[in-house]
């Protein structure tokens, strides 16, 4: 069949925008059945159907009879080269509207949104990077001319660029733990703007590099605006999870509170030992917090966690509501549930651990291998 349609290449920005904005998309998946099991593009108005190429190659009449003529349809791979292909091949027979990911699966994995939470009492704003395609959430607190990030992950360009924009400079990174899903990019983003690199202590006894204490009461004081952070010591997930208390109103709670879930305690072979510390925790030490402090998550395993412009936050009343995690009264009960019906643990993640600890020094590639898939620090996954 001969055919006038051509293909048209769509970015993760592009994409990004239109899972955040709940636009309807079918997406067609050529990557190995159980490579789309495992991780996959979500929201609320994405639909995925899974034909692996080598199938495609052979008869793309089946891709034909399951793709609405009247849908956009975004063919994906894991880098690109076969999705072009394919899309190549739908096109030919005759549909229009066919989109290719640019990059993949692997830049979907690697794009970062910035979306702004909210302003900041006497000036100042919060804004929330959000990784889309791994989950993970980190945040750019701004006051005056000075600027904080809290768990950058690897990619900081964005945060470089973003503080351009902004006309600020980055003098404080600080990891709320030690991450075991993703690499960080705190000590990496601190040094080009000679920056402060907080880290809680007891989570780098092994760490094999220079960094600030980040402790319980220890106040970060930032811009001209004297913009308050606290730190609230959290344990847990980690034994050394620090939650961090923004202008008396946002709690960044790091991966010891989802919206839709609470932090695993197990990665470090803990979990026995940590699961009081976690209770604790979440039953203890936010119940006495102001049910009105806005929680923000360093991560998110589910579109309908993405609200407003794609902001992923609730308030701690809220949760305490709906939460199911911080519902389990009976302590018995929540040991069992924190220990016995964990999901499938990260990909690589003691190697990641290793990395965050500066005990290994993974390529490039090597990162991208590592991260590969979604996070999986919450105990209840879908």
């Amino acid at each position: 069949m001969t055919s006038t349609n051509s293909i048209l290449p769509m970015t993760a920005a592009e994409l990004t925008r239109k899972v955040l904005q709940r636009e309807k998309l079918l997406i067609l998946d050529v990557r190995s059945e159980s490579d789309f099991r495992k991780w996959k593009i979500e929201g609320e108005q994405i639909d995925s159907i899974n034909i692996p190429y080598f199938e495609l190659m052979d008869d793309v009449e089946p891709a034909l009879e399951q793709i609405p003529t009247e849908e956009p349809v975004l063919v994906v791979c894991a880098k690109e080269g076969s999705s072009i292909l394919v899309a190549g091949l739908l096109a030919e027979a005759g549909r229009d509207n066919v989109y290719y990911l640019q990059g993949g699966m692997k830049a979907w994995n690697e794009h970062v949104e910035p979306v702004k939470v909210g302003d900041l009492t006497g000036g100042g704003a919060i804004y929330q990077f959000i990784r889309i395609g791994k989950g993970c959430l980190s945040y750019m607190i701004i006051s005056g001319k000075e600027a904080a990030v809290v768990d950058a992950p690897r990619m900081t360009e964005v945060f470089e660029q973003f503080a351009g924009k902004q006309g600020v400079m980055i003098k404080h990174t600080v990891d709320t733990h030690l991450h075991a899903d993703h690499i960080s990019g705190g000590r990496k983003l601190a040094e080009p703007y000679k920056g402060t690199y907080w880290l809680p202590p007891k989570d780098a006894v092994e760490v094999n590099f220079d960094y600030t204490p980040l402790e319980e009461g220890q106040t970060i004081q930032l811009g001209s605006a004297v913009i308050r952070m606290e730190a609230l010591y959290s344990p847990g997930h980690t034994i050394g999870s620090t939650s961090l208390i923004i202008d008396d109103h946002y709690l960044l709670t790091g991966d010891s509170l989802f919206i839709e879930s609470i932090g695993r305690p197990d990665l470090a072979g803990q979990a026995e030992d940590w699961v009081e510390d976690l209770r604790e925790t979440l039953y203890g030490r936010f119940r006495q917090l102001s049910s009105e402090m806005v929680i923000l998550p360093a991560h998110f395993g589910h579109p309908s966690e993405l609200g407003d412009e794609g902001k992923v936050t609730a308030t701690l009343g809220e949760l305490f509501e709906s939460n199911r995690g911080l519902n389990i009264v009976d302590a018995a009960e929540f040991r069992r549930q924190v220990t016995d019906y964990l999901p499938e643990q990260p990909n690589a993640y003691q190697e990641i651990r290793q990395t965050n600890m500066g005990l290994k020094y993974p390529s490039d590639e090597e990162q991208r291998e590592m991260e590969t898939g979604p996070n999986r620090c919450a105990v209840h996954d879908r």
